[in-house]
Formats: C-alpha cells, structure tokens, sequence
C-alpha cells in the first residue's frame, strides 16, 4: 500500500512539473524540482526506520522548492509534498516528545519561509492576504498532523503500559501458585518424613541408631528451613514426581495414613453424604487437611494426636484438622506461609477459614459451599 501511494504520488508530481514546463520553467528549474520530489520521496522512506534522519532529508527537500527562482511558484502545489508531514508523523509517533516539538517548530519555520518567499515574489494581481490563508491553512495541516501523531503515540504507550502491567501480574500470580505448590507438596512430605524417622528414634534400642537417626531428623528439619526461605526465588514447577499428593477427596484417607507413625495418631473421619465441589474447592479441602496435619506435625513434640474430619450438607463442606497440643510446643522457627497459601485458597473457593488456638489443642476449621450451595 505505501508503494502505491509513492507511484501515484510521484506520477501526479510529474503531471505537474510537466504543467511548470509549459508555463515557462527553465530544464535547470525542472532537475531542481525532480531532484527535491526524489528527496521528499526518500526522506518518507527513511523515516519509518530513522525518524530524524527522514525527517531531515525532507525539510531539505523543501527548502530546495521554497527558494526555486519562479515567479508564481509554490511547493504545495506538487502532490509530492505529502511527504513532508508523513515523515513529520513517523518521527512524532516514535521519536520523544521533545524532538517532535523541535520537528513541530522547524516545520512552522519552513512555513514562514515559503511564504515570505512566495511573498517576495507575489503577482500584482494577486491581493497579499492570499499568503495569510495560504500559511495559516498550511500551518493547521502542520499542527493537525503533530497532534494527531502525539495522541496516537500517547494511545499506544498506554496499551504497551496495560498489557506490561496485566503480564507482570499474571507472571507474580504464576509464582504465587508455583510457591504455594512447592509448599504444599514438599514440605508436607519432608515433615511427614521427620516425623517418622523421630518415632524410629524413639523405639530403637541402639543408642548408636538413636543418634543417627535424630542427626537425620534434625538435617530434614534444616532442609524444610532452606526450603521456606528459597520459595521467593522459586523455579518454574517440574511435573507431577512420584509420590506427590493428588489433588482428589479420593487421597485424603492415603493422606492421613501417610502421616501416621508410632508417635503420631492421624485419624480421618467424613460424615454425611459427599457433594460434588468444584475443582478450586477440592483443591482447597485437600491443602487445608495437608496442612493441618503438616502444622501438627512440624510445631509440637510427640507424642501427637491429629484428627481430620469432613462433616457434609447439602450447600457446603465443613473441614476439620484439630491436634491435641502433644507434649509441649517445638521451638519456634521462622513464619511459614502455607496458612496464607490456604486462606487464599479458600477465599478464591468461596469459603471461610476460621483458627483456634486453645489449651487443649489447635484447630483449623475451613467451611466451603459444594456446586449446589454456590
């Protein structure tokens, strides 16, 4: 489409020259005149790629047929000039907004030249104020052009600034999901395994092994440490590996079962008759039981008694994980995130998360509406 828009430009400039040639312009005129129309021609041309450079080649261009020895002579009369406000929008619409205000004045200047010029030169018949119109009409095709360029580039700067912005929280909400993943999965596994290696501690009867296996217990309990404080530079997530925790009611009872050691009673009751739930409500039971039960596990010192209850209704599912408090309170470590991760994860489902911290125990209650409650 550009290409044909130069063709037609350049065949109906040459209709013109030829038009001069007839009203008296000399050869020397005419390649003046040719040799500025190919300038314009190419100044267009460049500007798509160097604003400044097209931009410069142009106002040269038309200087050279501002200044052009013929009486009666105007370059607004060849088609050809076009090219001077396109190459005038390319660098307003790429350029920064104060080059294209430079550009605006050097393309008013120009105005005032040409009709100074076309002034000097004026045919007694023809009244001065002819130059007035001519220059204010040249100067609002100018503005018009700059201002319109400024509002399209302006236009633009904001969508690239919208779509920036919707990618960036996209990308944060991505890695929110891959933190809360990694927490859910690894680190239910690594204390579930701490836990069991601490009741393997206990019921041996080799010091030696006691030992041993309590250095093991105390390197996983580092190692769920590390993890916590390397989520915030976490890596894309890999697939599923073998052993992770489905995301299905169907796993809740290997869940639990999983957790169990000589130390640590899990037990897992559902009450009612089960209702479908949609998927982000599925996924919300199953991480809230896991952490329930990794919370237990990981903050009190055995012997620990866990509960996990399911009590179903017709509109909604009520989720239970209470502990007994077990022998006493672990040391404190630093503050997870998985009760965040939960919450969030109830909220987006719907339900509501409530938390005990009593005497007797810690209680994690979370109540989510099934598909015929929503």
């Amino acid at each position: 489409m550009a290409v044909v828009a130069h063709v037609v430009m350049a065949l109906l400039t040459a209709l013109t020259l030829a038009s001069a040639w007839q009203l008296g312009a000399d050869v020397g005129q005419m390649f003046t005149a040719a040799g500025a129309v190919v300038l314009l021609h190419v100044g267009a041309v460049v500007a798509h790629r160097r604003p400044w450079a097209g931009y410069g080649i142009g106002a040269l261009a038309m200087l050279v047929l501002v200044t052009m020895p013929f009486v009666g002579w105007s370059p607004n009369m060849l088609p050809s000039a076009v090219c001077f406000p396109l190459a005038l929008w390319r660098l307003s619409t790429r350029a920064s907004v104060r080059s294209s205000v430079v550009a605006l004045a050097v393309a008013a200047v120009g105005i005032v030249i040409t009709e100074l010029v076309a002034w000097a030169r004026l045919p007694p018949d023809v009244p001065g104020w002819a130059r007035l119109v001519e220059g204010g009409l040249l100067m609002s095709v100018v503005g018009g052009v700059w201002l319109t360029a400024l509002l399209v580039r302006r236009r633009h700067e904001a969508a690239r600034r919208a779509e920036g912005e919707r990618l960036a929280a996209a990308v944060a909400d991505e890695r929110a999901g891959i933190r809360r993943d990694l927490h859910d999965v690894i680190a239910h596994t690594v204390t579930v395994m701490v836990a069991r290696i601490e009741a393997a501690a206990v019921t041996t009867t080799d010091p030696a092994t006691r030992r041993e296996l309590g250095g093991i217990a105390e390197a996983g309990r580092d190692a769920h440490q590390g993890l916590r404080a390397m989520l915030a530079s976490v890596a894309p997530r890999a697939d599923a590996r073998p052993g992770e925790v489905p995301i299905s009611l169907d796993a809740l009872p290997d869940l639990v079962a999983s957790a169990v050691s000589p130390l640590h009673a899990v037990t897992f009751a559902e009450l009612g008759e089960r209702r479908p739930l949609s998927l982000s409500a599925e996924v919300a039971v199953v991480r809230t039981v896991q952490e329930g039960i990794t919370n237990a596990l990981r903050h009190l010192e055995p012997p620990v008694e866990v509960t996990v209850r399911l009590r179903w209704s017709p509109a909604a599912v009520a989720v239970e994980v209470r502990d007994d408090g077990g022998r006493a309170p672990r040391r404190a470590g630093g503050q997870g995130t998985g009760l965040l991760g939960i919450e969030e994860r109830v909220r987006t489902a719907g339900g509501t998360l409530s938390i005990d911290d009593g005497d007797d125990g810690w209680a994690l209650r979370v109540r989510l509406p099934t598909k015929e409650g929503a």
